[in-house]
């Protein structure tokens, strides 16, 4: 059964609640932005097939407004969000590196500080190199 494949689909059990989760692995939450849903699926594809992120989520278009070479841009964006290991967020990060359109692209890492026990089991089994 597919649901139970992937903890993160399974419905919550009535007075289910956050945990921390006390494990030598860490967790982060890694979010991009693509120029286009296409690249965002292209990262998104890769970082999974390398087992480097447990699972890519893609949304958009967003628009973004920032500062670049002087002017201030405004454009259609694709934001990517992964869930993995900590110990798999410097190879993620290359992997984003070398294989992104932008000169200098987005890659913000946030700790995951807690949260379902067997989804966070999911992620880091996820993460592992294929045997």
């Amino acid at each position: 059964m597919k649901s139970l494949e992937r903890p993160g689909h399974r419905q919550a059990a009535k007075g289910a609640r956050m945990t921390h989760v006390d494990s030598a692995v860490g967790h982060v939450r890694v979010e991009i932005t693509a120029g286009s849903s296409e690249e965002a699926r292209r990262l998104a594809d890769a970082a999974v097939e390398a087992r480097l992120a447990a699972c890519a989520q893609i949304s958009g278009p967003i628009t973004s407004v920032y500062h670049w070479q002087g002017s201030i841009q405004a454009d259609e964006e694709w934001r990517v969000v992964f869930k993995t290991a900590d110990d798999r967020l410097a190879e993620l990060t290359e992997l984003l590196i070398d294989r992104h359109s932008y000169e200098v692209p987005e890659i913000i890492a946030v700790p995951i500080e807690g949260g379902n026990p067997e989804y966070l089991d999911w992620v880091t089994e996820s993460t592992r190199p294929a045997q």
